[in-house]
């Protein structure tokens, strides 16, 4: 009996070993980053991979590859990232973004003193969601399974885009001047469509979304303003669009905080909407978050200085494998790879890399997450 025991102790022991580790897991390709230049060459994209970067984000601007209207598509500069990250053995989100002026008037976003311009609206009406939808087509014919692209580079490793994110910030003025949740509503299902009818096992996932642009709410909670919450966004995106749910596989986020320890509310704050609308079995994408390196000023909340933005990836990606499976989290993309000056307030010191690819504090953190070597 004494035997029978501890032999049941043991398998008990071991079980609960195992089912501790399972619950513990990351999901596959867990760990991403954005580069903001194009042009990372091979070896960085392997050095990144060998830090323990699985994913990188990289955009598919329409205007960038169609700049005529029925003109052909130039895929060149996307091609270059597409082969490289193949090379490294790492996985490509793309985001599909952008309209021509010819398809969408781009005009001045309000309050950026002239110096941005983006789409009045999203392309869902007329020539543009014809167009828009010619070049999502484009793209899945491409790089999805039997893709041109890997026909045409026999040596590069075949590793074919299955997921596709729709937009960039529709719910922040910077990517669309009039934010509008019935229109992206319209974008998902229009992309859906095109998508599906290509590469029928591909799947969607939401736009990353501001999670809460400033002056977007009353002081009672109220939306007030051109720019939406997120969690508003998505609300009235469920609302307006018929069929919404069945039309993508998970919904992301841009949790912009300026501090790691705000990150849980506005975390917790899209799973409880989810779960509102019968979808809290949906993964979470966490498709931006970052700080930056940059000297900290009272005008720049979010530049917390090289050792400062070490400690702020290290809080939140302590939150995020802590919290993974409460979450439901698939992906964390840290924004960003590389520093690019003059984009954005903090953009000039978001990157794991300052010029010339030297590593900061932050890189030396990461790779102690994701399991790799600097």
């Amino acid at each position: 009996m004494r035997l029978r025991a501890l032999i049941a102790a043991v398998a008990a022991c071991l079980a609960t070993g195992v089912f501790a580790s399972a619950a513990q897991a990351l999901p596959v390709n867990f760990w991403g980053a954005v580069p903001q230049s194009s042009y990372l060459g091979v070896e960085a994209m392997q050095r990144l991979h060998r830090g323990g970067v699985d994913s990188i984000r990289i955009p598919f601007v329409w205007p960038g590859v169609q700049q005529t209207r029925n003109g052909s598509f130039d895929w060149a500069g996307i091609d270059f990232q597409i082969e490289n990250a193949a090379k490294a053995e790492i996985e490509v989100l793309p985001f599909l973004a952008g309209a021509p002026s010819w398809a969408v008037p781009n005009v001045t976003v309000p309050g950026s003193n002239g110096s941005v311009k983006a789409p009045t609206r999203l392309p869902v009406s007329g020539a543009a969601r014809s167009g828009w939808a010619a070049f999502v087509s484009a793209a899945v014919a491409r790089y999805g399974p039997n893709g041109a692209f890997w026909a045409e580079h026999p040596a590069v490793p075949v590793r074919p885009i299955r997921t596709w994110q729709i937009w960039n910030e529709p719910n922040f003025k910077y990517f669309v001047t009039h934010p509008n949740p019935a229109e992206y509503g319209k974008l998902v299902a229009a992309s859906y469509a095109t998508i599906k009818a290509a590469d029928p096992g591909a799947k969607l996932i939401l736009a990353g979304m501001f999670s809460r642009p400033k002056g977007s709410r009353t002081s009672t909670g109220k939306h007030k303003s051109l720019n939406w919450y997120a969690s508003d966004f998505l609300e009235q995106t469920y609302k307006t669009t018929p069929g919404f749910r069945t039309k993508f596989s998970g919904v992301a986020l841009h949790p912009y905080t300026y501090n790691f320890q705000e990150l849980p509310e506005e975390i917790e704050e899209i799973r409880h909407l989810m779960a509102r609308n019968h979808d809290g079995a949906k993964g979470l994408w966490i498709t931006e978050i970052g700080w930056s390196s940059g000297h900290p000023t009272p005008s720049n909340l979010f530049a917390k200085g090289p050792a400062g933005q070490a400690e702020q990836l290290r809080g939140a990606f302590s939150l995020f494998k802590k919290k993974a499976a409460a979450y439901r989290l698939q992906r964390i993309y840290w924004f960003s790879i590389d520093d690019q000056a003059h984009s954005c307030n903090f953009c000039d010191g978001s990157g794991l890399f300052k010029e010339g690819f030297v590593p900061k504090k932050a890189w030396y953190e990461y790779v102690k997450f994701a399991g790799g070597t600097p």
